[in-house]
């Protein structure tokens, strides 16, 4: 093989844990490999990003990619990483978000691959699905003795003194599950590695012991680091909570403003881990950061790139003009380009006040606007003083005091925007 799979992960600092003779396995010969996703949601975050990148780097290192979408292991919830149990879902729930999910990895994976390593979409729910419980337990079970089971973290440290809350045995029996994924795999589709955060190790090699003892196969695991911030907060999260890849629930300015607002430590990391730069353009952008890092060359790049990958070119130019908008040299034209959505995220915790659409029908004088219909302003004396300044906007057009705003100023059939000087913005709802 060409590309190191492996070492590509590791100088961006995306290994954890690695089976011994993974690496060389890799470079002898193209293989099938795969992560599995867990369908709490019908959309993907930004945590499960680092997953699907790894499965980019695996198809562009020549090796076929198996996105493994856990429809049966959905119903159980894996105990890894978490304090408590979480709710069980549906199984029309669950339905509605594997769709979502699997319209999401097709954006990135080549499942029409010229190269004869086309992607590959699989729902464990499929052969799980006729499984019965004693056949599971007879033809699976026998082969993990609970004393193995116990001796992984996850069941560790739920089973340990300090955790209130203990395990269930639906919790319990989710390694044997995710054990038994990797063998179907192994046996159906040829598939030699699962891959995942470090946090599945357990549940991972769960799954290459269960090979060996079945099967009499060798399988191998990979895991990349769980992705932390320097500041302590979660990675992926937001005060309005998840960063998702799905546009309707994480606007694409919101998300692109996500990267842009990365500390520089973050960003160093994110540029590694997050695109497809080559390892001399990031030592180039880094030191070229690091001698302007007042114009936060990285954090910009970043957010580009991410932006372009999940949301596409369009997105990512809109994404830009709306961040201009704010303190930029933007326009009345550029706010009237903004969808209401858009609009709203660049304007969120901006002053408003809501008017009734009736005192456009006459046209709303100037100084009615910016202080006795509004408060922007705090007197009729201020708003005066403020528009012979030259210092008052509506929409990013300077005005006089004689100027009225009308129903043709409305953006989106519903806003105006006004200013004072360059950082002052206030916000009129009209209904």
């Amino acid at each position: 093989m060409s590309i190191n799979f492996v070492e590509e992960l590791r100088w961006r600092g995306m290994v954890h844990d690695v089976m011994p003779e993974t690496e060389e396995t890799l470079l002898k010969k193209s293989i099938a490999g795969y992560i599995g996703f867990d369908p709490t949601a019908d959309s993907l975050h930004i945590g499960s990003l680092v997953q699907i990148m790894i499965l980019m780097h695996f198809q562009r290192a020549g090796h076929t990619p198996i996105a493994l979408v856990g429809g049966a292991t959905g119903m159980i919830g894996d105990p890894s990483g978490k304090s408590d149990e979480r709710n069980l879902l549906d199984e029309a729930t669950l339905e509605r978000n594997i769709k979502g999910i699997k319209a999401q990895l097709e954006r990135f994976l080549d499942f029409n691959s010229k190269d004869g390593n086309s992607a590959q979409l699989v729902n464990n729910y499929d052969w799980m699905k006729d499984f019965s419980l004693i056949d599971f337990v007879r033809d699976i079970g026998k082969h993990l003795t609970v004393n193995y089971m116990m001796a992984k973290d996850s069941v560790k440290k739920r089973l340990s003194a300090e955790s209130k809350v203990g395990m269930s045995f639906t919790e319990f029996t989710y390694q044997l599950f995710q054990g038994y994924d990797f063998l179907h795999l192994y046996n159906e589709y040829d598939c030699l590695l699962q891959m995942g955060g470090s946090d599945q190790w357990g549940n991972i090699t769960t799954g290459t012991e269960l090979i060996r003892r079945k099967s009499g196969g060798k399988a191998y695991a990979l895991t990349c680091p769980l992705i932390t911030k320097a500041d302590g907060t979660k990675f992926g999260k937001t005060e309005g909570g998840n960063v998702w890849l799905d546009k309707t629930r994480t606007s694409p300015y919101k998300f692109y403003q996500y990267w842009l607002n990365a500390t520089d430590v973050d960003a160093e990391k994110y540029v590694k881990i997050f695109t497809f730069l080559t390892k001399d353009e990031i030592d180039s952008l880094i030191k070229e950061h690091q001698e302007n890092p007042h114009l936060r060359l990285l954090q910009k790049r970043v957010a580009e790139e991410v932006t372009k990958l999940v949301h596409g070119q369009d997105d990512l130019d809109n994404a830009i003009k709306a961040s201009a908008i704010l303190f930029g040299k933007s326009t009345s034209d550029d706010l009237n380009q903004l969808d209401e959505q858009t609009f709203l995220d660049v304007f969120e915790g901006v002053p408003q006040a809501t008017l009734p659409i009736s005192e456009l029908e006459n046209g709303l004088d100037m100084i009615g606007a910016l202080a006795a219909k509004t408060g922007f302003l705090g007197s009729n004396g201020e708003a005066r003083r403020e528009l012979k300044q030259n210092s008052i906007a509506v929409n990013k057009e300077k005005v006089k005091e004689d100027y009225t705003i009308s129903a043709s100023d409305l953006i989106n059939e519903k806003y105006v925007l006004l200013q004072k000087g360059k950082r002052n913005n206030y916000l009129v709802i009209f209904e």
